[in-house]
């Protein structure tokens, strides 16, 4: 009896689990998602996570906004004489039907400038993404100072289509 308890209550909590998702039938899916600064009282600092794109058709994350600074851009890292530098990306990011967007460090990413609260362990950021189709998705971004990179987390776009870690926000 315990046991079917457990198997219902789990069965429950996947269910009514929040996902962040927007468009057409939630076409659009944030996933993986988290924000951190390199310093306590450093004016800038980055998200990062995985945007799937569950429809019919192809879609573009073209801004993004927070309260959380004054300034907010799409950015990407170029290489430039040899050196790597990050650039904002006017036109967005790319999101084909059915495919998967991974924003991470050294490629593309969120960027905050000017922040307006500082980027504390555990602290939740407000981030509203505007999309091409889907229109406006608000995203709630966990601060996570301590996540390390995954190996080999240095390009940017990947569009395959898989579904990677699966924790939603």
């Amino acid at each position: 009896m315990a046991l079917s308890n457990i198997l219902r209550a789990a069965c429950a909590a996947v269910l009514l689990a929040p996902a962040a998702h927007a468009g057409d039938m939630g076409s659009i899916m944030v996933m993986d998602s988290y924000a951190r600064a390199s310093t306590p009282t450093a004016m800038a600092g980055a998200a990062f996570m995985q945007i799937m794109n569950h429809g019919d058709t192809a879609d573009r994350l073209i801004a993004a906004s927070s309260p959380a600074a004054k300034r907010v851009e799409l950015h990407t890292h170029i290489e430039k004489d040899g050196v790597m530098m990050m650039t904002h990306v006017e036109d967005g990011f790319e999101l084909p039907a059915g495919a998967t967007l991974h924003l991470k460090r050294g490629g593309e990413h969120v960027m905050f400038m000017g922040l307006t609260t500082r980027f504390e362990q555990d602290k939740m950021i407000e981030v509203t993404l505007t999309f091409e189709q889907a229109g406006d998705i608000t995203v709630q971004i966990p601060v996570d100072l301590t996540r390390k990179p995954q190996a080999g987390a240095h390009g940017g776009t990947d569009h395959s289509n898989h579904s990677g870690h699966s924790t939603t926000n």
